[in-house]
């Protein structure tokens, strides 16, 4: 198994130094985001196993940042260490109500805190992370961890897009979802966008996918959603 990737996120640059030094040490690798903002677009371009998230932030705090990665369908189950020099018992409730997985506060020791995320990690992948790293359907494998897609065997090359949209589709098989809600769950919009980029991403996903991509079904006045018969029609 390759070394885990762990996703930093705080705002003093010689404490994330320290932080980055300390994890790869451990064994682990590391990318750090100075802010909540530039987190969220780093969790859109790879898989993560972990994130280590400061509450105090500028811009957006880490409470907001713990939100919405909550609300979101490709890193929801990413598992989340609030690392904070606050203290107080309401932060920590409120942390753990938005589903954080551990609380460490500053000033902590290296090795408590390798400690903690070593027993999330082993938790974590016992768990339904581990069970939801490969998606099969008939011939078609998608392989989250690795952001490799096969279909017969043969390695296929996706945008992240692409990738992205895929996963949303196989996670709900058999749902029909809006342009809206794969505009919001995809690409994290929420604004007016012309929602025919989704039938763009989705004419060139069938394509590449090949027969598997006749899996990908037009729910007509709706969107689209992943079925496992190839061979039935699109719905009216």
């Amino acid at each position: 198994m390759s070394d885990p990737l762990i996703l930093v996120v705080e705002d003093d640059h010689n404490l994330a130094k320290l932080l980055k030094y300390n994890l790869e040490k451990a064994g682990y690798k590391c990318q750090h985001a100075e802010s909540g903002e530039a987190a969220l677009e780093l969790l859109k371009g790879k898989v993560y196993d972990l994130m280590l998230l400061d509450i105090m932030l500028p811009g957006m705090d880490g409470f907001e940042v713990c939100r919405k990665v909550r609300q979101h369908q490709l890193y929801k189950e990413l598992p989340v260490v609030m690392l904070t020099a606050k203290g107080e018992e309401i932060d920590k409730v409120l942390g753990f109500e938005l589903g954080i997985d551990d609380y460490v506060v500053k000033p902590f020791s290296p090795r408590e805190l390798n400690l903690r995320i070593r027993a999330i990690l082993k938790r974590d992948r016992r768990g339904k992370r581990e069970i939801q790293e490969v998606m099969k359907s008939g011939d078609l494998e998608v392989d989250i961890s690795r952001h490799k897609v096969s279909s017969g065997g043969k390695e296929l090359t996706l945008t992240l897009m692409e990738f992205k949209l895929l996963v949303v589709l196989l996670q709900r098989k058999g749902q029909a979802q809006s342009r809206e809600t794969l505009l919001s769950d995809v690409w994290d919009v929420d604004k007016n966008i012309n929602t025919r980029t989704i039938d763009t991403h989705i004419t060139r996903l069938r394509e590449k996918l090949g027969d598997a991509g006749r899996q990908i079904k037009t729910v007509r006045g709706l969107g689209y959603k992943f079925d496992e018969t190839p061979d039935a029609g699109d719905e009216e």
